[in-house]
């Protein structure tokens, strides 16, 4: 007798909170120009057009807030598209044809309270 077929059940778990937050920093080896807020923004948007098309690009992602000496950031993403975010500031290997990454240092699913 063959055994009983295998079943499998798959369960995805999403977060009750609207959206996700990242405490990213921006790592520039060469210590180059450094990106103003509007040109870090126009960078994620990028990674996130470059690794998802279109649909990544449109993803709602607000710099809360930037700090252009450490190159530190807080990131507002819908949850939705957390893992696409994380996954293209992962990815992004390149700003003004130098090299860069991106460091996700923390994640919350709640707002950080600036000191």
């Amino acid at each position: 007798l063959a055994p009983p077929p295998a079943t499998f059940e798959r369960r995805v778990l999403r977060s009750a909170a609207g959206h996700h937050y990242l405490r990213v920093r921006l790592e520039l080896p060469d210590g180059g120009a450094r990106p103003n807020a509007a040109q870090l923004k126009q960078l994620v948007v990028a990674a996130l057009r470059e690794l998802h098309g279109e649909v990544g690009a449109a993803l709602p992602v607000d710099v809360l807030t930037y700090e252009e000496k450490t190159l530190s950031a807080i990131l507002r993403v819908v949850s939705s598209g957390f893992v696409k975010l994380w996954s293209a500031l992962t990815l992004l290997g390149f700003y003004q044809n130098r090299r860069c990454a991106f460091r996700v240092l923390q994640f919350t699913c709640k707002s950080w309270r600036q000191s």
